[in-house]
């Protein structure tokens, strides 16, 4: 979320300013006229180590599914389409609806309509959303929602309704814990990506002195808690901070961090801080190398960053995207895939696939999706009966 090409990114579990989850991947291609991009450097298990992308398998393709007549038949893609981090949901309705388009146009004689739900991202908004989702009763299955506070609260409604909810982006660990029958998860969660992420800083890169930045999201606790763990005596306490959705001031971050001199800062949140504050540690001297995950990878941040972005590096479920995945969807939306679009993609295509085979009603598609076994784009795709993928790796990447 690779070839020896620069790639676009897709993403991973996706976030908000206000209810995150692990939720976004970097795009490469430059942002806002900036020559940066977001690039693939290697796919990475849980003890930072490199592991080799598996080709052995080819992936299904949306317009490989078949050609038997169906109904018209609804799916949902249910995140944030406006606010702070809209760009993150967007990611993934583009990445579902090219993959609707593309069965659309192979199988002409099914027809399935994808209908978008915009949560903005906050499980305040997505509270009074989802019951529409769930009253209508042609949506037989669901993308999203995309971020982990927002999933929290609305996958009750998912679960009491028996309708699938296959989320590209929410990556709070606790999400898979809750007895919910109805919940997948279509990349790693945060209890994986938080020590992969930190044995690589401390292995691969050498990094002796990080400091821990967390918003207030329960993405971004989340993964601040498994990333400091798994940092071990790297990760020094004393310059650790915390900021809250919004702010966009981070003097007394700043000074914490300047005065600690750490190689590295790990900041768990979101892009629309992410910015501002790798700007202002910048203006003020601090050198240190700039680390986030899923939820900073998206070109965004470099747009908003500029230069400021130069050099960091961005965890992600994800994986990135490759051709021809990569020139469909720039074609069809006039911009590369971005954090998560291939995610989105991919559990597009495993719902069309029952809808093809016949699993037309919320129990018989619910069905369907818990005995999947596949491989997609992004990665081989079967869950444990907890929502979770039995095997999730992690991908690191670069601004550069």
């Amino acid at each position: 979320m690779c070839a020896a090409a620069v790639l676009t990114v897709s993403g991973c579990g996706s976030k908000s300013a206000s209810g995150g989850g692990s939720e976004s991947s970097g795009a490469s291609g430059s942002a806002g006229g900036s020559n940066l991009t977001i690039t693939p450097l290697a796919q990475i298990d849980t003890s930072g180590k490199t592991v080799p992308v598996d080709t052995s398998s080819t992936p299904l393709l949306p317009s490989q599914l078949g050609t038997a007549a169906c109904p018209d038949t609804n799916l949902a893609m249910v995140g944030a389409l406006t606010g702070s981090n809209a760009a993150l949901g967007i990611n993934i309705r583009d990445g579902a609806q090219l993959a609707v388009d593309q069965h659309n146009a192979a199988n002409p004689k099914c027809k399935i309509v994808l209908k978008t739900f915009d949560t903005e991202g906050t499980p305040q908004k997505a509270t009074q959303v989802v019951p529409t989702v769930v009253a209508d009763q042609s949506i037989v299955g669901v993308i999203g929602p995309a971020f982990s506070g927002e999933t929290k609260a609305t996958e009750p409604m998912f679960n009491q309704a028996g309708l699938v909810a296959t989320t590209a982006s929410a990556t709070n660990p606790d999400l898979a814990k809750q007895g919910w029958k109805t919940f997948f998860r279509g990349l790693a969660n945060d209890d994986v990506q938080g020590p992969s992420v930190a044995k690589y800083l401390t292995g691969t890169l050498g990094f002796k002195k990080v400091c821990v930045i967390q918003d207030d999201s329960d993405y971004g606790v989340g993964l601040a808690k498994a990333v400091a763990a798994g940092l071990g005596s790297a990760h020094d306490a004393s310059c650790d901070s915390s900021v809250k959705t919004g702010d966009r001031s981070f003097s007394a971050v700043v000074s914490t961090v300047s005065q600690a001199k750490p190689d590295a800062v790990f900041y768990s949140g979101y892009y629309a801080e992410a910015s501002p504050l790798v700007q202002q540690l910048r203006q003020g001297g601090v050198t240190a190398k700039f680390v986030s995950g899923d939820g900073v990878n998206d070109p965004h941040f470099v747009a908003q960053a500029g230069s400021a972005a130069g050099g960091a590096y961005l965890s992600c479920p994800c994986g990135p995207a490759k051709d021809p995945f990569k020139a469909d969807y720039t074609k069809a939306f006039n911009q590369e895939p971005g954090v998560y679009s291939v995610e989105a993609y991919d559990l597009a295509t495993i719902l069309m696939k029952g809808i093809e085979e016949g699993k037309r009603t919320r129990p018989e598609l619910l069905d369907f999706v818990k005995t999947y076994n596949g491989t997609g784009l992004a990665r081989h795709y079967q869950w444990t009966d907890q929502g979770e993928l039995t095997n999730a790796l992690i991908w690191m990447y670069e601004v550069k």
